[in-house]
This record gives C-alpha cells, structure tokens and sequence, in this order.
C-alpha cells in the first residue's frame, strides 16, 4: 500500500462487513461488536503506519485482521458473557425451501436456535475456530493466523468445537424424545 489513507479506506470497505459479523457471533451484541471492529481498524491503521511497504505486501490480511479483531473482543469480554446471536449475523433464519412443508421449516428454525445458544456454550477457543472456520469460511491457514496458533491446533480445536456440538445436539435431541 503506497498510499496508506486511500489503500486503507478500499481494506475496510472490503472487509468491515465481515470483521463486524464475526465479532457480533463472539460478542452477542451490535454495539460491542460495532465498537470492536472500529477499534480493530484503528489498531490496523495504526500498525501499518508504521510498517515497511515491503512487510505489508508480504501479509495475509484477512488472517491480521481476525486476529487484531479477535483480540479486541477478547479484551472487551473479560467479564462478560456472550448472548445469542444468529449464526448469520442478523438473525434471520435461513431461507425456506420452497417444497418444505411447514413442519420442516419449524424443525430447521428450532435446530438453528439449538446450534446458535450450543455455539455460546462452547469454550472461547473452540468456538471462534469453529466460527472463524465454518461460519466465516476462512481457511485453515487463515483461521490459524487469525487466532496466532499452529495449524494442527486449529484443525483439532475445530474438530473439538465441532464433535462437542454434536454431542450436545444429540443429547438435546435424546431428551426431546424421551
């Protein structure tokens, strides 16, 4: 970037939208989510003011900034605990199929609702791997820089994040049948 301001000004447009969807699934909340990602853009300006052009070419910008976001949320939630949020970052449901009966569009919505409050539950390292993964749909390289760990720890904590899920999901399940 050889002109920071105007360089700058096409990184947020491109990516305020999903640096503010994955705090707001970290957070549970738009204000604290709006705050984080504003917070986290100033901390990238700052930072690469003071970087060489030569670094700034050579980095995976997608990967910085979740984790510059990340970091920002974790230092904003000491104390707090997350509240439900749609996975989709608004709360809506996903649209219905239009050959599903009224009773599978109930079904989805109220397994959609399960995973949501599920997701909360999870410990925070598992649960930003299986959504920087899964509901960000970064790579594994990406989540495992956005997160600053290697990448066997990010495939197992995703792994992890995603058999506790399921576990939880079953078990929900036993006990709606029972």
């Amino acid at each position: 970037m050889r002109d920071l301001d105007a360089g700058f000004e096409r990184v947020v447009r491109s990516y305020e939208g999903r640096l503010y969807s994955f705090a707001l699934r970290m957070t549970g909340d738009p204000r604290d989510a709006e705050e984080a990602t504003q917070d986290a853009f100033v901390r990238a300006f700052r930072a690469l003011a003071t970087w060489p052009p030569e670094r700034i070419a050579s980095m995976s910008l997608a990967g910085w900034l979740y984790r510059i976001t990340l970091n920002v949320v974790r230092n904003r939630m000491r104390g707090h605990r997350p509240v439900l949020v749609g996975l989709d970052g608004l709360g809506a449901a996903e649209p219905a199929d239009r050959r599903d009966g009224p009773e599978r569009v109930i079904e989805r919505a109220v397994d959609r609702d399960r995973l949501e409050t599920m997701l909360l539950t999870l410990p925070e390292r598992y649960r930003a791997a299986v959504v920087l993964r899964h509901v960000e749909d970064l790579s594994y390289p990406e989540v495992a820089e956005a997160l600053g760990q290697p990448l066997g720890t990010v495939k197992s904590n995703v792994h992890r994040g995603v058999a506790l899920l399921r576990a939880a999901m079953s078990t929900q399940q036993q006990e709606v049948v029972a």
